[in-house]
Formats: C-alpha cells, structure tokens, sequence
C-alpha cells in the first residue's frame, strides 16, 4: 500500500543511492535537456515542423507516424518520443534526489521544477503545430528550453555542493558583473529566437507566418548583443584574474571565452553563407553551451559545503534548507 501511496518515499526506504550515481542522474537531465533542443533544431531545419499533422496524436487517427508521412513524419514522431527519453532522465534525477541519505528536498524541488518545464514545454510544443508553427510559439518553446537547461545545470552543481548559506568567492563588484553577464545573456538568446523566427527557416515547406521584422536587422541586433556578451565575458576574465579568484573560477571564465569565439565564428559564417542547415544547428547547440558556461561562471563564484552525500550526516531542517 504504501508504494502506491508514496512511490518515491517506499523506493528511498529501500534504495541509497550513491553521491556519484546523483551526480550523474543529474547530468543525464542535462545532457538530454540540450539534446532536445538539437533535435528540436534538426526538425525545424528539415522542414518537418508539421510532419505529423495534428498533436498529441500524430494523425487524426493515429498515434504514431504513419508510412504516408513520410521522412518528415519520421523526423518529427523521433523528436516528440525524445521527450520520454528527457523525462525518464529527469524522473531518475527526481528519485535518486529523493533517495539519497540523507534527503536534501532543495535537490528533490529542483527536480521537480525540471518536469514542470518539461510538461509546459510539451503542451507548447502541441500548440505551435496546432497553431501551424506560430512563430512567437516557436520563440516560446525555444526560451522555455533554455530555461529547463539553466535549472538542470543548477542541479548538477548542486549535486556537489550541500545546503549551507552560499559564500562568496570573490568581492561583491565581480558577482554584480556576472549578473550582468547573465542578463545580458538572456537578451542575446532572446534576440535569437526573433533572427530565426524572421529568417528563412521555417519549420516546414509551406507557407509558415514570419516575425514582421527586417531578417538582416534583426540579425545586426543580434550580432550587437553577442559583441556586448563577449566585452562582459572578456571583463569577467580580466577582472577575476585582477582579483586573484580560485583556479576553478578563473579556468570557467576561459571556457566561457573559447566557447564564445567559437559559437561567434559560427554565427558570422552562418550570416554570410546564406544560413545553411548545418551551421545553424551547431549555431543551436553553441547557443545552448554558452548559456552553460555563463551560468557555470556564476554559479562558481559562490560556494557551499562540498559532497554532502560523500559521508553520514544528521538530516536538516526545513530552516536551513536553501535555493540556489
């Protein structure tokens, strides 16, 4: 009885997982909540937004793919089924969270806030093919996809760290500039999801509504943001260097860099290439490894209690538990 009434408190009473096996089921969610954004990207790119014609079904009549569809049908049905794949990553997160000794419910929440995006973004995803690749839904789906990486890399850290007040690693003016970094950021991403929803890459081979903006402007704007993300970023390394941070802060700075110059390079050979499919897509997965690395630099100028899994210790209260 009490498994159906409490399924993860019975799983937890038989199963301690170990800190390394947390660890993981936490990367996994990250892993896969980057790998549906590329797949996501794989079926804009290939024009089979609306391979299955209708949503939760894939036809009025069936479920899954039907031949008639075709490769589209195929890519789209694959894509849908990923999100299983991403919700049995976030579900196994969720259960080693809740059964790890002792419980940390700061974890536990994190994991349930990755399955509510993931749900909302499910029900976004069926409206943007009901509403015929509506690109503001288009726009919609990708930002709420970036917002489930930023919680899933938050939990992987977490997943290191205990539940003790954070502490700073550095003067209050460099945590003020990665917020900056961060909110900038957040423009820039923001502003690329207008590029491609004004750009020629559709989602599908009809006639698909465009954002009513200039594609080349939107495009300029967008090239302004990413310069100001790298004067932050560059500021950021200089600056932690000046202030002699921690190695670990000072070497997530460097990667926030190379992937910049790297995910710059793509998006400028992109712009004067005439958008090909390939380069937007690794454009995609870089969009998503910056987010990464920015929110890696932050997170890495705080501190907390290290491997709290790693050793017996006594529970604690509601009262010291913390968010990030």
């Amino acid at each position: 009885m009490g498994a159906v009434l409490n399924p993860l408190a019975y799983i937890a009473s038989r199963w301690s997982p170990s800190p390394r096996i947390v660890q993981r089921a936490a990367f996994a969610a990250l892993l896969m909540s980057v790998a549906i954004v590329v797949t996501g990207g794989a079926v804009r790119l290939t024009g089979s937004g609306l391979g299955c014609d209708t949503w939760p079904k894939c036809t009025d009549d069936s479920l899954i793919v039907t031949q008639e569809q075709g490769f589209h049908g195929a890519v789209e049905f694959t894509n849908r089924m990923l999100t299983y794949v991403l919700c049995a990553a976030v579900g196994w997160g969720i259960v080693a969270a809740r059964s790890a000794k002792p419980w940390r419910r700061s974890l536990t929440r994190l994991g349930w806030t990755q399955f509510l995006l993931v749900m909302g973004n499910a029900v976004l995803g069926g409206i943007t093919v009901l509403t015929g690749l509506n690109p503001y839904s288009v726009a919609g789906h990708f930002l709420l996809a970036t917002s489930l990486i930023a919680v899933t890399t938050i939990t992987w850290q977490r997943t290191r760290e205990g539940d003790d007040a954070p502490r700073p690693r550095v003067p209050g003016p460099v945590r003020r500039l990665s917020w900056a970094l961060i909110v900038t950021t957040v423009v820039l991403i923001a502003a690329g999801t207008v590029v491609t929803g004004s750009g020629p890459h559709a989602g599908d081979r009809s006639e698909i509504k465009r954002m009513p903006f200039d594609w080349s402007a939107t495009a300029h704007v967008h090239a302004i943001s990413a310069w100001l993300v790298c004067a932050l970023a560059v500021a950021m390394w200089l600056v932690l260097r000046v202030v002699d941070a921690p190695v670990d802060t000072r070497a997530r700075a460097r990667d926030l860099l190379v992937v910049l110059l790297a995910q710059g390079a793509i998006g400028y050979v992109q712009y004067f290439t005439q958008v090909p499919e390939a380069l937007v897509a690794a454009h995609m997965l870089g969009s998503c490894l910056v987010w990464i690395a920015v929110l890696r630099v932050a997170l890495s100028l705080r501190e907390r209690t290290a491997d709290p899994l790693a050793a017996p210790a006594p529970a604690l209260d509601d009262a010291k538990l913390s968010t990030v």
